[in-house]
C-alpha cells in the first residue's frame, strides 16, 4: 500500500480568489442553479446590495437601480462612492474594507470584508466603478484576476458605486434568475428602509410605512386585529393574528439583513409577546395559544453583529453593543413596554386578541388526545415499515452549510423510491415513500393529519408538528411519475401543505422534482430531455440512428441514471405562491367546487396532455 509523503510540497498556500473559489460554500453556502431563494447566485446579488444599503443607512443615496438581463447583474448606488486610491484593495482584497471603522459604519451588515470579493472571485465577468467627486476609477476583473485598473478621470456623473457581474458558470453550472425571488427580496430591502427607492428592472418599489407595509402584503387572510406597529431606538416590531388556522409566520431583520432562520432576536420576539400577553391578561396562558397564526416582524440595529455563517441568514449576537443590555433583554425590555401599553390604551383589540388566544386552547384541548396517539403510531410506522429512509446528517457533525442541502424525496409506491434511495447522496438526502394516493384534505380541519396514516407519518418525518422551527429538511421535494395521475399526487400533497402547513411553501421550502420525459443517443452520446423541444434539439444534434426511449414513470428509470438528475444536476421547480394571490383563493380554484373557469383550464391543459400522448405513440411505432 502506498505511503503518502507529508514533506514542506504537501504545504499550499492559496490565494484569496483560489480559496474562495475552492471552497465556495464557506462564503455563499450553497451554489445551486437559481431555482431556491438561498441559492448562491442570490447570495452574490445580496452581498452587492448589502453594501449600499450601508451607505443609505449612512444618509448617502436614496435610490438604488438594479438591472438583470439574463446571466448580467448591474447595481448602481448613489451613496458616496468608494475611495478611489483604494478601490482595487476593497473588491481583491480579503479583510479590507472600510467597515472595520466603526465611526463610518456604525451599524453594517457586513464587517468581515468577504462579501465583494467573493462575487469578484466567482463570477467571470465582474466590473466595479467608482463615481467620487467628478472623478472616476474602473477596475476589471475575470474570475477575480484583473483584467483593467484604469486611471482616475473625470467624469460628470453622480456620486455613487456601479458593480456590474456574471456568475461563473464553472461554479454555478447552468442557473437562472428567478424574478420572484429578486422581488420578493427588494421589497424587503425597501420595507425596512422607508424613504428608500429600489428600480429593478424599470419598475419602482417604495414604503412608507415599513414592517407595517411588509405584514400588510404578506397577509393573505382576513385580520383578526388590526396590525400592531410600534417603534423604538433601533427596533421595530409588527404583529398579528390571522384566521388561518395553523402555523407561525415571522419575518426577522438585523441591520436591514432578512435573517430567514431567524436567531436572538427572533426568539427574544417570540418570548417577549408570550411574557406580555401572560401579564396583561393576568392569566398562564399556553405559548402555543399565543402564538398560533401569529404574523410578526422585527427590526434590530445592532453594533457590529454576528451571524451564524458568511451568507448572515441567522444571528449569533447576543449583545446589542455600544453598552446596550443583551439582546434578549432589550428586546423584551421593549415588548413589555410598548405592546403593554398598546393593549391598554386599545381594549377593543386587546378583547378580540383574548377570544383569538382562548379559541386557539380550545382547539388545543380537542386535538392533544388524537395527537399522543397519532405520536405513538408514527413511532410504530417508522420503526417497522421503513418509510423513511433517513440521511446521515442529523447523526453526523457535518458543516452548517451543508445542511442546506438537506432534501427529502416524497415519491410515489415503491419503484420509484427503490430507485431514488439507491441513487441518493445518504449523507443529504432522504426519501419518503407514499402509500396509494394522498386524501384531498381542502376544508377539513387539522385532526385529519393525525387520523390519516400517511399524513400523519409525513409530518412526523418533516418533525413540523410544532411549526418550523425543527424542520428536518430544508427542501422538500416532490418526485411523481410526469402523467396525469403524477400531476394529481402532487396536487393534493400541494393541497396538504396549503391547507395545514402554509409556511412551508411561503419561506420556499416546497418545490417539484424535474426528471427527463426522453432519452435520445446513438453509439457515441446520450442525451437527456426535458421535453419535447430538448427531443427536438437532441435529434438535430446527434447523428446516424437513433434510440429514443420515453420515460413512463420513474421507475423506469434505473438508479445509475438517476444519480445525474438527483445530484449536482437537479432541476428543480419551486412552489412560489404569487403576491396577488392567496391560499384559499388557490385551494378553492383547484380543489374546490367545480366553476367554468376552472373547466376551461382544465380542458386547456388535456390539450397539452393530448399532444404528449400522440407524441409517445410515434415514438412507440418507431
Amino acid at each position: 500500500m502506498a505511503k503518502h509523503q507529508y514533506t514542506e510540497d504537501s504545504i499550499k498556500s492559496l490565494d484569496w480568489k483560489e480559496h474562495i473559489r475552492m471552497r465556495p460554500g464557506m462564503y455563499i453556502g450553497k451554489l445551486g442553479d437559481g431555482s431556491s431563494h438561498d441559492d448562491g447566485i442570490y447570495v452574490l446579488l445580496k452581498e452587492i446590495l448589502d453594501n449600499c444599503m450601508d451607505e443609505f443607512v449612512m444618509g448617502y443615496g436614496k435610490t438604488i437601480e438594479i438591472s438583470i438581463r439574463g446571466s448580467k447583474v448591474i447595481v448602481r448606488d448613489y451613496g458616496r462612492g468608494i475611495p478611489l486610491g483604494k478601490v482595487l484593495d476593497c473588491v481583491s482584497k480579503i479583510n479590507t474594507g472600510g467597515k472595520y471603522d466603526t465611526k463610518a459604519f456604525k451599524k453594517a451588515v457586513g464587517l468581515n470584508g468577504v462579501g465583494t470579493k467573493a462575487v469578484n472571485a466567482l463570477s467571470e465577468y465582474f466590473k466595479i466603478q467608482s463615481h467620487r467627486d467628478k472623478n472616476v476609477k474602473v477596475a476589471e476583473f475575470e474570475r477575480g484576476v484583473v483584467t483593467l485598473d484604469s486611471e482616475v478621470v473625470e467624469t460628470s456623473q453622480r456620486n455613487g458605486t456601479k458593480v456590474s457581474f456574471i456568475p461563473d458558470t464553472n461554479i454555478f453550472g447552468k442557473y437562472r434568475f428567478l424574478d420572484d425571488y429578486i422581488v420578493n427580496m427588494v421589497w424587503n430591502y425597501v420595507y425596512l428602509n422607508p424613504g428608500l427607492s429600489i428600480i429593478y428592472n424599470g419598475q419602482k418599489y417604495y414604503s412608507e410605512n415599513g414592517l407595517h407595509d411588509l405584514l400588510q402584503s404578506k397577509v393573505e387572510s382576513k385580520l383578526t386585529y388590526p396590525i400592531i406597529h410600534l417603534k423604538g431606538q433601533d427596533v421595530e416590531i409588527a404583529l398579528t393574528h390571522s384566521n388561518q388556522k395553523y402555523g407561525e409566520t415571522y419575518f426577522s431583520f438585523v441591520n436591514g439583513q432578512h435573517t430567514t432562520q431567524g436567531g436572538t432576536h427572533q426568539s427574544a420576539l417570540r418570548e417577549g409577546i408570550v411574557k406580555t400577553i401572560r401579564e396583561f391578561y393576568n392569566k398562564n396562558y399556553e405559548a402555543s395559544d399565543i402564538r398560533k397564526s401569529i404574523i410578526a416582524a422585527i427590526s434590530l440595529k445592532v453594533m457590529e453583529p454576528v451571524f451564524e455563517s458568511q451568507t448572515k441568514t441567522k444571528l449569533g449576537s447576543s449583545d446589542m453593543g455600544g453598552g446596550l443590555p443583551t439582546i434578549r433583554t432589550y428586546v423584551n425590555d421593549f415588548i413589555k413596554q410598548s405592546l403593554d401599553n398598546f393593549l391598554h390604551k386599545n381594549q377593543e383589540l386587546a378583547t378580540l386578541l383574548q377570544k383569538k388566544i382562548q379559541q386557539s386552547e380550545r382547539e388545543r384541548k380537542e386535538l392533544s388526545g388524537i395527537k399522543k396517539l397519532s405520536r405513538e403510531r408514527a413511532k410504530k410506522a417508522n420503526l417497522h415499515n421503513r418509510k423513511l429512509r433517513d440521511c446521515k446528517i442529523h447523526y453526523n457533525n457535518l458543516k452548517q452549510e451543508r445542511r442546506l442541502e438537506t432534501t427529502i424525496f416524497i415519491t410515489e409506491g415503491d419503484s420509484a423510491s427503490g430507485s431514488i434511495t439507491k441513487s441518493r447522496d445518504v449523507q443529504t438526502q432522504a426519501v419518503f415513500s407514499l402509500k396509494g394516493k394522498p386524501l384531498n384534505c381542502f376544508g377539513l380541519t387539522k385532526r385529519i393529519v393525525y387520523e390519516n396514516e400517511e399524513f400523519n407519518l409525513l409530518q412526523s418525518a418533516l418533525n413540523i408538528e410544532d411549526g418550523l422551527e425543527n424542520l428536518r429538511y430544508n427542501n422538500i421535494v416532490i418526485a411523481t411519475d410526469a402523467d396525469v395521475d403524477g400531476m394529481h399526487i402532487r396536487l393534493l400533497l400541494i393541497t396538504f401543505f396549503l391547507q395545514f402547513f402554509p409556511d412551508l411553501i411561503k419561506e420556499n421550502h416546497l418545490y417539484i422534482l424535474q426528471t427527463p420525459l426522453f432519452r435520445v443517443r446513438n453509439k457515441q452520446e446520450t442525451i437527456y430531455c426535458y421535453d419535447l423541444k430538448e427531443k427536438q434539439i437532441a435529434e438535430n444534434k446527434l447523428a446516424g440512428k437513433l434510440e429514443i426511449t420515453r420515460f413512463k414513470g420513474l421507475g423506469e428509470i434505473s438508479p445509475s441514471e438517476f444519480k445525474a438528475f438527483i445530484g449536482q444536476d437537479i432541476r428543480l421547480d419551486p412552489i412560489i405562491l404569487k403576491g396577488n394571490t392567496t391560499i384559499d383563493d388557490l385551494l378553492k380554484f383547484y380543489m374546490g367546487k367545480n366553476t367554468p373557469v376552472r373547466q376551461g383550464f382544465i380542458i386547456e391543459n388535456l390539450k397539452i396532455e393530448e399532444s404528449l400522448r400522440l407524441e409517445n405513440q410515434n415514438e412507440d411505432r418507431r
